[in-house]
């Protein structure tokens, strides 16, 4: 498993809300209220401090918000997913691990573990897949459907957070004013 990046020292913007958003929106899939809320917390010393940031806000969201930003995350190595329109950011994050270029037996085992583990937890497999190879992902599928539900969201929600942090390493930011 690689490491996540340090983000101390990398540059924050400044600006308004709609121009904070507009650079960090993306950083939590198709959740922009995550950088919205986080704005509250401005001025920002660094980019760890903003990711501080964006972490509270999940800290303080209602367990619904919560829900509702896990099941906005698609499903890994699947068809459908990638047919209705991957972010750009998750196109480029699964094939950062080979997602995209899975044997027909790869595939099948991607299709089953993801169909098992909705079923059983309701909502899709989350991880950092930029920090893991394919093999890696479908030996953590795997595992992870024994966990307990309760156990699996904190993972999940975990996994957005270095999920958001990689994504937020990627930034480089100019002036927004």
């Amino acid at each position: 498993m690689k490491q996540p990046p340090n983000l101390t020292g990398r540059p924050v913007a400044d600006g308004d809300l709609s121009q904070f958003v507009g650079c960090y929106g993306h950083l939590f899939e198709h959740s922009p209220w995550v950088v919205e809320r986080a704005y509250a917390y401005a001025p920002f010393a660094d980019a760890a401090a903003l990711h501080g940031a964006l972490l509270r806000v999940l800290d303080d969201a209602s367990e619904a918000e919560r829900l509702a930003l896990v099941r906005a995350h698609p499903k890994l190595a699947d068809k459908a997913a990638i047919a209705e329109g991957l972010t750009a950011d998750s196109a480029a994050e699964q094939a950062s691990a080979g997602l995209d270029r899975l044997s027909a037996s790869e595939f099948e085992a991607f299709h089953a573990l993801n169909t098992a583990y909705a079923e059983r937890f309701g909502f899709p497999f989350i991880i950092c897949v930029k920090l893991h190879h394919k093999a890696e992902i479908l030996a953590d599928m795997r595992e992870r459907l024994t966990q307990a539900p309760q156990t699996e969201l904190v993972r999940a929600l975990t996994e957005i957070g270095l999920i958001s942090r990689m994504r937020l390493a990627d930034i480089d930011v100019g002036p927004m004013a």
